[in-house]
């Protein structure tokens, strides 16, 4: 239920559960941390969801048994946020609930026309991960991170590109747009790539 295509440098991860909306269980979790580890040496890593959502986030069968605070989550995020070369979230639709702290922690952000994102933690009487709130507040500002967080708001993904939340909405293919925001990276080594990441952190 998580593939992943290694295209030379460039590997691709599609969470593939369409039918469940891309919800995750504790082991498409385990495997998504496991993979964000190992592609250090990747120059690119490409997230993307098969069908016409991103991820609904946790499995609800599996948050009720008590995936929704795991801390797979934070492993996942935080393996993200470490990668030395370019992270990209390729929305295919829809993100929500724990799936937000993937897509936070992603260097760039880009998705198609209609997405939602939304993180119902007050709603489902969840705290949300510990880093995603302070991404979040980077991105989009502590207000508009409150209005999700705690007001429940439901952005579309062209309300959150004017608010630096989604960084291109993409009309046509979404994995050739990611590949090609990959390419001078995957040209670079990855001395460069770190090296320029570094100084914009």
């Amino acid at each position: 239920m998580i593939r992943l295509d290694r295209e030379g440098d460039l590997w691709v991860v599609t969470i593939d559960r369409p039918e469940k909306a891309n919800s995750l269980t504790e082991d498409m979790l385990e495997r998504l941390a496991g993979i964000a580890e190992d592609a250090r040496d990747a120059r690119a890593l490409v997230l993307t969801g098969a069908g016409k959502v991103f991820s609904a986030g946790a499995d609800l069968d599996a948050a009720k048994a008590g995936l929704a605070v795991s801390p797979l989550w934070e492993r996942l995020s935080g393996a993200l946020a470490r990668h030395r070369g370019l992270t990209i979230c390729a929305l295919n639709g829809t993100v929500a609930g724990g799936a937000m702290g993937m897509f936070l922690a992603c260097d760039l952000r880009i998705s198609v026309p209609g997405a939602r994102i939304f993180y119902p933690v007050m709603k489902l009487g969840f705290l949300p991960q510990p880093s995603d709130p302070a991404r979040l507040a980077a991105l989009a500002g502590p207000s508009r991170a409150k209005l999700i967080l705690m007001g429940g708001a439901k952005a579309t993904v062209e309300e959150a590109l004017t608010w630096g939340l989604i960084d291109r909405i993409v009309e046509g293919d979404l994995l050739a747009a990611a590949r090609d925001l990959a390419t001078d990276t995957l040209a670079a080594t990855p001395d460069h790539a770190a090296g320029i990441k570094a100084l914009i952190r």
